[in-house]
């Protein structure tokens, strides 16, 4: 794949108008009230932006960024919005719904739009999802990761144990029927109990989806120092593969069907469209610092910082860091990486001849399986998705 590089001159990205594709908007909310050991996002708290941004700052940059991707991308509709960050949360119901308003304003929604806020447990209430649902978002996802309360202290996560809990109830009691709960499973500590009784409370909460994702060190963190300095034992690829198939035995037998390795629903309904837009390479804006976003095959990113960010948007340009534009073989590996990963699986007609021949392969030894017209991942071949991949690929 072509490898990302920074430039000064903005790429010439086309009109969306008119495009049958699916277009979705990222917006991204820069602050976190701390910052968990485990994550490189691009966030900061309080104490890092200073007085050089707030969020009144950032929501005027926000609105200008979109005023200016509607003048490139022109009157498409918006099918998904995803609110991330971060912590949106933060914002409060009203901060929200303010942001929503501003995308209202620059671009035309279609009717059945999904709208997805991420939301940090603690930073919510009834009175919040009410208004959040009011304001006409469709769709909860919550942080949760663990229901352990050792667990949490190891990510340096705020919430207590049985808060995501109770913030997931109080959304659905408030008429959202989407609410997704997320896990993190490998913590450095964590004991096969841990993750059933986090997988008793999941079940509990009555959600319609769960996203579960194995422990990456990244490099960088505050964990990863821990754990280079010998504080904490490193991730095991062996115990992840055993929580995988708990988590996968557990939602199943609950009535939840696995559509991307990393994600469960209960029904097609309840599905991340948003999320099923990134893996089918569909079209997308990234606003706010450090966004990215894809257009007709243009991956675009934006600057990082807030306040750089609000300066570029305040002078009239699109506040981008750099831009990448992906020939045919991207698109192919891009292609095979994301669509090997869902349930629905990677259609022969999108496979080379030689991967096809290697697909066979991975037939023979069980990670793949023929669905019609689809090879798709086998039980076993989801532990091994990567290699999978790079096998295909290779």
């Amino acid at each position: 794949m072509t490898a990302p590089h920074a430039t000064d001159a903005a790429p010439v990205l086309p009109s969306l108008e008119g495009a049958d594709a699916p277009f979705g908007l990222y917006l991204h909310v820069p602050f976190c009230a701390t910052r968990c050991g485990y994550c490189d996002f691009n966030t900061y708290t309080a104490g890092e932006l200073g007085a050089s941004t707030s969020p009144q700052a950032w929501a005027d940059a926000i609105d200008g960024e979109l005023a200016l991707a509607r003048g490139v991308v022109g009157d498409a509709a918006v099918s998904t919005v995803f609110v991330g960050g971060g912590t949106p949360s933060l914002l409060g119901g009203d901060g929200l719904a303010a942001l929503l308003d501003t995308a209202r304003r620059h671009f035309r929604f279609a009717d059945d739009a999904e709208v997805t806020t991420e939301s940090n447990p603690e930073s919510t209430s009834p009175e919040f999802f009410a208004r959040l649902r009011e304001a006409g978002f469709t769709r909860i996802s919550l942080g949760m990761q663990s229901a352990a309360a050792h667990v949490l202290k190891v990510l340096d996560r705020t919430h207590t144990p049985g808060r995501a809990v109770a913030a997931a109830k109080e959304a659905r009691a408030a008429g959202f029927e989407h609410v997704n709960l997320d896990l993190i499973y490998g913590t450095p500590g964590e004991s096969d109990d841990d993750l059933r009784a986090s997988l008793d409370a999941v079940l509990d909460a009555g959600v319609d989806h769960v996203s579960a994702y194995a422990l990456i060190v990244e490099d960088g963190t505050a964990l990863a120092r821990r754990i280079r300095r010998g504080e904490l034992p490193d991730t095991d690829d062996d115990v992840l593969a055993h929580r995988y198939e708990m988590l996968d035995g557990a939602l199943q037998d609950a009535g939840f069907d696995w559509y991307e390795v990393s994600n469960w629903s209960r029904s097609e309904a309840g599905r991340c469209r948003h999320n099923e837009l990134y893996w089918e390479g569909a079209n997308w804006w990234g606003a706010g610092p450090g966004a990215h976003g894809h257009v007709a095959g243009t991956r675009v990113w934006n600057v990082k910082h807030p306040a750089r960010y609000a300066e570029a948007v305040a002078g009239g340009a699109l506040p981008l860091a750099g831009h990448e534009v992906l020939t045919a073989e991207d698109r192919h590996v891009e292609d095979v990486m994301l669509r090997v990963r869902m349930r629905s699986g990677i259609p022969v007609s999108v496979l080379r001849p030689d991967e096809i021949a290697r697909a066979e392969d991975e037939v023979a030894v069980g990670n793949l399986g023929r669905l019609g017209d689809a090879y798709v991942l086998t039980d076993a071949g989801r532990l091994l998705a990567d290699g999978v991949v790079r096998r295909l690929l290779d």
